[in-house]
């Protein structure tokens, strides 16, 4: 049965945060809020979490799973970043994109898309994550909490401890996040391609305000 940590969602308490880092540490799956819709987590070493979002999301081996980072030197860890990607990201982020890219050869082969040898990578504006990614000292592996036959994503946090409760280790509820998710963007590739329009503007990829 899963763990419910009620956090405030502006000033998250420090003892629950410690304790969902704990859960991760521990090869836990844990879903969380984000600045677009609530999302899984795990460590990103641990291959049996990542199994797991698998099965839940019914997703093949060439889904993109998220690298959820606390900033742009975390990500160029994991990803290869040009100076003309580097002025995208820093324009866009902390915010609600996910940008994919080259992956380095720190970033582990399960996690990379298959075919592509890219990873998605993120830093959301959120205090629940920031806090999280903080006292983890590392990044997250994430997904977004959807369910394979739902059309939207989960965005209550009572909803996704009644459906998931089985599932994952623990849930922290974050308050509502809203169900649209984040921008995605190709970077890989020149020029950029927006994979999903989503939360997240696209001015600042495209170069005008939209």
């Amino acid at each position: 049965m899963a763990e419910f940590l009620e956090l405030h969602p502006q000033n998250p308490q420090p003892r629950l945060i410690r304790r969902a880092a704990e859960v991760v540490r521990g090869g836990g799956l844990i879903a969380y809020p984000t600045d677009s819709c609530y999302a899984f987590g795990w460590h990103l070493g641990d291959k049996g979490p990542l199994e797991r979002v698998r099965r839940i999301r019914q997703a093949d081996r060439h889904h993109h799973f998220t690298l959820v980072c606390a900033s742009l030197a975390e990500v160029g860890r994991f990803a290869l970043i040009e100076t003309w990607q580097f002025r995208i990201l820093k324009a866009c982020l902390p915010g609600p994109y996910t940008f994919l890219l080259r992956a380095t050869r720190a970033t582990p082969r399960r996690l990379q898309h298959e075919r592509r040898r890219t990873i998605g990578v993120r830093i959301p504006a959120h205090p629940v994550p920031q806090l999280l990614l903080k006292e983890l000292g590392e990044p997250l592996m994430s997904s977004t909490l959807m369910l394979a036959a739902d059309p939207q994503p989960l965005t209550e946090a009572r909803e996704i401890e009644r459906r998931l409760a089985h599932e994952i280790d623990a849930i922290l509820d974050g308050g509502d996040c809203g169900i649209e998710p984040t921008t995605v963007v190709d970077l890989s590739v020149s020029p950029p391609v927006i994979v999903r329009a989503g939360k997240g503007p696209l001015g600042p990829i495209t170069g005008r305000a939209l």
